[in-house]
């Protein structure tokens, strides 16, 4: 057995890869497995997703069929990993670990980039010479305002943002999930 991303150990019992019908079918288990390991364990990933640089994955985990063996037991089909909602957001395992829709492993996303300096929610508009406040919810920009001060449009962004959290977890199933979601956002927010 060889590692996998230098630290991984493929101990399946069965074909992760298997041919069908002439294409190679790579089992939704290794999958997310294979993944989580290369986010913590394959340099060149850090580079270009720094991130998560000092992230780990738990010794439990190193074996393949251990991750596995706990995946089957979630609810994870059509679902993202995350670690950041249970946890700290630096380590995987079956304690910091779970399984959310797209929307929700993106909803406290900083996108640092794309507003620079400004904090998350505002932009500088060049053209009106103000600070912007805007919202994407349901994957359309909502504009907030117009204002002079970068603080003013932050208060308006978390205060919005916060709600539509709030009104987002409202019927959510998971109450674990649930509970930590509605805690960031507390925390971020207000």
């Amino acid at each position: 057995m060889r590692l996998i991303h230098g630290w991984g150990i493929n101990d399946a019992d069965y074909l992760v890869q298997p041919r069908v019908d002439g294409k190679r079918i790579m089992c939704p288990f290794y999958r997310s497995w294979t993944n989580m390991v290369q986010r913590c364990h394959d340099g060149k990933f850090s580079e270009r997703r720094p991130t998560y640089i000092g992230c780990e994955v738990c010794s439990e985990w190193k074996s393949f069929m251990a991750f596995r063996s706990w995946m089957k037991t979630q609810d994870w089909e059509g679902k993202q990993l995350d670690k950041d909602l249970l946890g700290d957001g630096k380590l995987y395992s079956p304690e910091t670990c779970c399984f959310v829709e797209g929307w929700l492993n993106n909803l406290f996303t900083d996108h640092g980039r794309a507003r620079g300096e400004w904090p998350v929610g505002v932009y500088f508009d060049r053209h009106a010479q103000m600070f912007r406040a805007k919202l994407k919810t349901h994957g359309k920009h909502q504009h907030l305002g117009y204002y002079d001060a970068p603080e003013e449009a932050s208060s308006v962004y978390r205060a919005t943002k916060l709600k539509h959290v709030q009104e987002l977890m409202a019927d959510y199933p998971d109450q674990r999930i649930k509970q930590a979601v509605l805690k960031k956002a507390q925390e971020l927010y207000t």
